[in-house]
Formats: C-alpha cells, structure tokens, sequence
C-alpha cells in the first residue's frame, strides 16, 4: 500500500538535509560520516525504526539507510532528527532505488546488508522486482566485502521461500534460516521494525535468514 503524500514533504526532507545523502552521491559515500566504521545498508528503510534502532544499539557501525519512496523517507529523516536515542553521527539517509546502488557505492565497502519486510510483489511475472532475486542478489555481491553478510526478515513465507531457492542458485552460504524469529535464539538482540511490530502483534511468524556472500 502506497503511503499516503506528505504535506510540505520536500521542505521537511529539505530540513533534514544534514541526515541525507544525495542521490547520485556528490563524493565517496564514506566521506559523509565522521568516523571511519564497517559500512551497513538497510534498503528499503519504511519509517526508520530499524535504522535508529539499530544505530542506537550498535555503535561501532555506519548505517546508509535506502527508501525509494520520499513520502516514507520524510518520516525516518524526522525519526532520527527527534530521536533521543539515536545517533546521528552513524546514521545517514538515501532516496533511491536499489537497482542504482552498485552506482553509488564503492565497489566492495559494505559489511552487511539488512532487508526488512521488503515488497513480496506477488503477481504473476513481478518476481524480478523482488529484492532477493538474481539480478539484485550480483548488485550486493559487487557492494559486499568478501564475506559480507545479507539479512532479511519477512512476513511473506512465498517471498521467503523464493528467496533461499535465489540464494542456493547463486552459491551462497545461508547460514541462519528461522520460520518464527521470535521465538527463535536469535530473537535477543534482534531489532523490531514498525511492520514487524504490526505484524508479530497478530500472531504473524516473522521469517528470517542470513547469507554470506
């Protein structure tokens, strides 16, 4: 479900604009934060409760936090603008679409890529828009560090079947696949995103795995 436009939106994306990366970026990614630190993606980002739950709780990372659409990028920009517990030096935001991302990052430079409760795009003949398919799966290889570790979670128990039969024909190694994080062990330190939240209060699984490439 499309959200529904902002009002004053670019103005308030534009108040924020210490937060954001422009797209295409004007210089080395890294270069927009203070301190050198393993680089993270989270593409398709929603409000931003992951990303400044996730900056909060982890410290010792950089976070690029991707939304396509700029309605939802408002929101998560003046999430971590108001958040008391989020670190905004760690933090940046992009609005782009993943297919451009192998343009914009250095070659090589991210550590770990986060996809969460990403578009199941169910219709029949939609299933290459799908962030776990082939085509997205050699644009995180050419971003990822050697070794470098793709999270997703999902509600969409076909999306994730979908996705480990992508993972397996590409040759990576999933290393971690659960049907019910929550009541899983690595449900401890794992950071509940808004969607999540809604759906896990239904009695929803919440299907995970983690992939290196």
């Amino acid at each position: 479900m499309r959200m529904r436009k902002k009002k004053h939106g670019a103005e308030r994306i534009a108040a924020c604009a210490d937060l954001l990366i422009p797209s295409p970026p004007e210089k080395d990614i890294r270069e927009y934060f203070t301190e050198d630190r393993p680089l993270c993606l989270e593409i398709g980002c929603g409000k931003g409760g992951f990303a400044c739950g996730l900056t909060s709780a982890e410290r010792d990372i950089n976070l690029v936090a991707v939304e396509k659409y700029s309605d939802a990028a408002c929101l998560a920009l003046e999430k971590a603008k108001a958040s008391k517990d989020c670190r905004p030096d760690n933090l940046r935001f992009m609005i782009a679409d993943a297919s451009a991302l192998g343009e914009y990052f250095p070659e090589h430079s991210v550590s770990c890529i986060y996809l969460n409760f990403s578009d199941p795009w169910p219709k029949s003949g939609y299933y290459k828009r799908r962030l776990t398919y082939a085509s997205f799966l050699e644009i995180y290889r050419k971003l990822l560090v050697p070794g470098g570790i793709l999270k997703q979670k999902t509600d969409n128990e076909g999306l994730f079947e979908f996705s480990l039969e992508q993972f397996a024909a590409a040759g990576l190694d999933t290393f971690m696949t659960t049907r019910d994080l929550h009541s899983s062990p690595y449900a401890e330190n794992n950071i509940v995103t808004e969607y999540e939240a809604q759906f896990s209060a239904k009695g929803m699984p919440i299907y995970s795995a983690w992939v290196r490439f």
